[in-house]
C-alpha cells in the first residue's frame, strides 16, 4: 500500500444521512407522500410514481 493509499485508514460513516448543501430543499416525505402514501410526480412530460413501501422504503417508477 502506497502512502497517498488511505482507505484502509479512513473508517467508514455509517448510519450518517447524507450532507446537505445550504442551498438544497428539505421536504419531509410525509408531507410530501400525503396519507395515501403516493405522488405522481411530472417530469419533462413524463408522469412518475413515488411510493412508500410497507417496510418504509421509498420506490420511484415511471
Amino acid at each position: 500500500m502506497s502512502r497517498m493509499d488511505n482507505t484502509t485508514t479512513t473508517p467508514a460513516k455509517e448510519n450518517s444521512p447524507p450532507a446537505v448543501a445550504p442551498t438544497e430543499r428539505r421536504i419531509n416525505s410525509k408531507s410530501l407522500l400525503g396519507n395515501e402514501g403516493r405522488v405522481i410526480i411530472e417530469h419533462d412530460g413524463q408522469h412518475y410514481l413515488l411510493r412508500q413501501t410497507q417496510a418504509g422504503k421509498l420506490i420511484l417508477t415511471k
